[in-house]
C-alpha cells in the first residue's frame, strides 16, 4: 500500500516569515504570554484558565474548534514544566477535548504538541498542545486542490461553544 501525501504548500510562507520574525527579533513579544494574562472573552480567544494554564482558539484553525493549551510561563520544552504546570497542563487539555467532545461530537480528536521550529511550531518559544475535532473524511477537495480551508464557523460561535462547555 502506498503512502498518500497531502501538500500544504500554503503553510510555507508563514513559515518562512515567522522564522525569519524570530531569527531576527523583530516579531516583538510572545503573543501567548500577552493571551495568558487576559480573562476569557470572545473578543481574544481565551477559553479558560488556571493557576499556571490557560486555554485559547487558534487563530489559524485547521478546523472549527481547534484549540491550544499552554503554561502561563514562557517555556519552549515539556521538561522545563514544574509538576504543577504539567498536571494543570494535561487536566486542561482533558478539560478542552471533553469540551470538544459535547460541543461538536466529532468522529475523533488530534491532540498533539509540535516542539520546535522543525517539528512545525508556529511559536517554537511558548510550548502549546493543540486538540481539534475530526471527523471521518473531513478532508476535502478545497484543501487539497485549492490551497484554502473551509471553517463552516467563525471564530467567536467556536468560543461559545467551548466556553460554554468549560464554564
Amino acid at each position: 500500500m502506498g503512502l498518500d501525501h497531502l501538500w500544504a504548500a500554503w503553510r510555507n510562507a508563514y513559515v518562512v516569515k515567522a522564522t525569519a520574525e524570530e531569527r531576527e527579533g523583530v516579531a516583538g513579544g510572545c503573543v501567548f504570554c500577552a493571551l495568558s494574562e487576559l480573562e476569557p472573552a470572545a473578543s481574544n480567544g481565551v477559553l479558560a484558565s488556571t493557576n499556571s494554564t490557560f486555554a485559547v482558539l487558534n487563530a489559524y484553525p485547521y478546523g472549527s474548534g481547534h484549540s491550544l493549551i499552554l503554561p502561563k510561563r514562557h517555556v519552549a520544552s515539556l521538561s522545563d514544566l514544574s509538576a504543577e504546570e504539567r498536571a494543570e497542563l494535561f487536566e486542561l487539555c482533558f478539560d478542552v477535548t471533553q469540551a470538544i467532545e459535547s460541543a461538536y461530537h466529532p468522529d475523533g480528536i488530534n491532540v498533539g504538541a509540535n516542539l520546535g521550529r522543525a517539528a512545525g511550531a508556529g511559536i517554537p518559544a511558548h510550548l502549546h498542545l493543540h486538540a481539534l475535532p475530526r471527523w471521518s473524511g473531513d478532508t476535502n477537495f478545497m484543501t487539497a486542490i485549492a490551497e484554502t480551508r473551509v471553517i463552516p464557523e467563525s471564530l467567536e460561535t467556536s468560543w461559545e461553544k467551548l466556553h460554554a462547555q468549560l464554564s
